[in-house]
């Protein structure tokens, strides 16, 4: 390193963001996650021993990947290397790659390669890293916001240890506030300010979880904020709420805590609870979802799980979807409520997709069965020579207009594929349905004496 980057590397550590100047150097500043370096856990054994293989970091923002990678970095004896994902190109690599088998030859020193939010690296880029992370060249540590079993190479990963970092808890965040407030080397003590308990707990508990956040809203406070006659800075009530003025929302339209949150509200609907299907839905417009996305997943919710029970449901729904789209936000809020109330609090029956499934199934197994002739079209030209549609019994003609015949291919006979549930409308039907085939047969027998 020469002088002007000796400058340089000192002038951003001092002009660095607050979270970034307080980052932990050792796994003894590190708040949280002790679930992974707990001193009884395998990696606080392994940064401490330096005996680190390949390690996938996943987990939400500001909950300590990148920290947890510099503490490694200021651990081990190996050689460290950074490179972001979103920036770095296959040039990069292959520099950091040639470097790597250079210090190993040369000195027999390991590389450790840190790859910022890995996920952003296409399919062939993992690949080129896939050879040396298997031969030993580099010890590949990734850090990742998305589920690393969807979205990093399934060979890097069965090559690695992932470890998934939890949001931090709200005790957590007040350690950090406090450092960052009171710590004179690193953080603003040198500031003098002094913050309010109740200050500490609304940003503790509005930041969700994310460190960074909480920080960024302690940084703004104390540049922003002018002294008071005792020569203080007050980071009050009033100022924290300046700061972050919303929740930090952990809500990404293509990431997993998206496909948590939808996940949760459909079997909330499911399970008729309508509080936490609005709650969950809530979430998702709050974080500007799209109605529409929405809307679809009350319409299939109706359909797969409400099902006869309520036929009215998907009607509800599908109106809900309509409305919706025309008015837009705000109003749509109570027009999505309105529906997903509508389709918690309806009773529940899955009897249709077992149905529709269980038919499916049976005609992938048998093929083409062939129609009853008597069911065939007897319409086009030539068909009465070939016999089709002879025998057919028009329902109509019939008490209740309902007659027993052979609906189904008969290889099928007898085969039942929709069974009635015991909920809701499905009860009606059922009993609908024997009173059908009771008469039927009464009928049949009446005829027959």
């Amino acid at each position: 390193m020469d002088l002007f980057d000796y400058m340089r590397s000192t002038k951003m550590k001092q002009e660095s963001p607050l979270a970034a100047r307080i980052r932990p150097r050792t796994l003894d500043e590190v708040v949280g996650q002790e679930h992974i370096i707990g001193k009884d856990k395998l990696l606080y054994r392994a940064i401490m021993a330096d005996k680190i293989s390949s390690i996938i970091f996943y987990g939400p923002p500001g909950t300590g990947k990148t920290t947890l990678a510099q503490v490694i970095a200021n651990t081990t004896s190996a050689e460290f290397k950074a490179i972001n994902a979103t920036a770095a190109g296959k040039k990069e690599m292959e520099e950091v790659i040639t470097g790597a088998k250079n210090t190993l030859g040369m000195y027999g020193k390991k590389t450790i390669l840190f790859i910022d939010e890995i996920h952003r690296f296409n399919k062939g880029q993992q690949d080129y890293l896939l050879p040396f992370v298997e031969d030993g060249t580099v010890i590949l540590i990734g850090a990742t916001t998305e589920n690393p079993y969807f979205e990093v190479n399934g060979a890097l990963i069965s090559r690695s240890v992932i470890f998934e970092l939890k949001p931090l808890s709200a005790e957590n965040i007040r350690e950090l506030i406090h450092r960052a407030v009171y710590d004179e080397e690193r953080g603003m003590g040198s500031y003098k300010a002094e913050i309010d308990e109740d200050a500490m707990n609304f940003l503790a508990d509005l930041s969700d979880g994310d460190a960074r956040h909480a920080l960024n809203a302690v940084e703004l406070g104390i540049l922003t904020t002018e002294r008071s006659t005792d020569g203080l800075i007050h980071i009050t009530l009033d100022v924290a709420r300046e700061c972050i003025q919303k929740r930090s929302m952990r809500y990404d339209k293509t990431g997993d805590n998206h496909y948590d949150i939808i996940s949760a509200f459909i079997k909330s609907m499911r399970g008729s609870d309508p509080d936490a299907a609005v709650y969950y839905m809530a979430r998702m417009l709050d974080s500007g979802e799209d109605v529409t996305f929405v809307a679809r997943r009350i319409m299939i919710c109706a359909a797969e799980d409400v099902g006869m029970a309520d036929p009215r449901a998907l009607q509800v729904a599908v109106s809900a979807s309509l409305a919706a789209e025309r008015v837009g936000m705000p109003e749509a809020r109570i027009i999505l409520a309105e529906a997903a109330i509508y389709v918690a609090t309806a009773p529940k029956s899955n009897a249709v997709i077992c149905a529709v499934d269980d038919a499916l199934s049976t005609v992938r197994q048998t093929g083409n069965l062939p129609v009853p002739t008597h069911l065939q079209d007897a319409h086009y030209k030539g068909a009465a020579k070939l016999g089709h549609g002879i025998g057919y019994k028009y329902a109509h003609d019939y008490p209740d207009h309902y007659v027993e015949q052979q609906y189904l291919p008969y290889e099928l006979s007898g085969r039942e594929f929709y069974s009635p549930s015991g909920n809701g409308y499905e009860v009606k039907i059922d009993e609908h349905m024997k009173k059908l085939k009771k008469n039927a047969k009464k009928e049949d027998s009446a005829k027959k004496d």
